[in-house]
């Protein structure tokens, strides 16, 4: 897919799930995607770093799941995403078909916790945007799951929602093994990498 006809169709189809979530009183109902913006600087950072293994943690409905793997398709990477709910992953499917890009992702249905706690895959980026509760008993196994060699984690909502995630910030930034910074970019983004 070019790029012109990428960018057209990912904006309509966040204008959906935008108008989806305008609708829906529970926050559970929502899609919650990620921002258009940290999207883009997704899929600039990804060719820039030239990542190839990379994990997303919380798929939802895939819009952030295309973004990764249109950048993916730059530097031959594969996309593993994880989603717990059904449904869901089965639309991230679909649209990652409608794209053309569902040969670059991996979709698997679970439990995060479960899938990290037993993966012993390496990878250049991971993308965590999921429930937020759930951030300081993934922090066990993140660390381990990052390529040595310029592995990064990505975390989204650290501004718009940081009462949420301040434990999770706070247990990160006191590992020194570690150095972070948070840009200022859609719902902002955490950036975790080891030193």
């Amino acid at each position: 897919m070019s790029g012109l006809n990428f960018l057209s169709k990912i904006e309509t189809l966040y204008q959906q799930f935008k108008t989806h979530d305008a609708t829906q009183s529970d926050r559970l109902n929502r899609y919650r995607n990620i921002e258009p913006e940290s999207a883009e600087f997704l899929n600039i950072f990804i060719r820039a770093q030239q990542s190839r293994h990379i994990l997303e943690i919380g798929t939802s409905t895939g819009y952030s799941t295309l973004w990764l793997a249109y950048a993916a398709q730059a530097t031959q990477g594969k996309i593993t995403t994880i989603e717990i709910d059904v449904a869901r992953s089965a639309m991230a499917q679909k649209n990652a078909i409608e794209f053309l890009l569902d040969d670059h992702i991996d979709f698997i249905v679970s439990d995060a916790q479960e899938y990290l706690r037993h993966s012993s895959e390496k990878f250049d980026l991971i993308l965590l945007d999921a429930e937020r509760d759930a951030y300081c008993e993934y922090w066990r196994y993140l660390p381990h799951l990052l390529n040595e060699k310029g592995g990064i984690l990505i975390v989204d909502n650290i501004i718009s929602h940081q009462t949420e995630v301040q434990a999770f910030l706070d247990l990160v930034q006191s590992d020194t093994t570690f150095t972070t910074t948070t840009l200022p970019i859609g719902a902002g983004l955490f950036l975790v990498t080891s030193l």
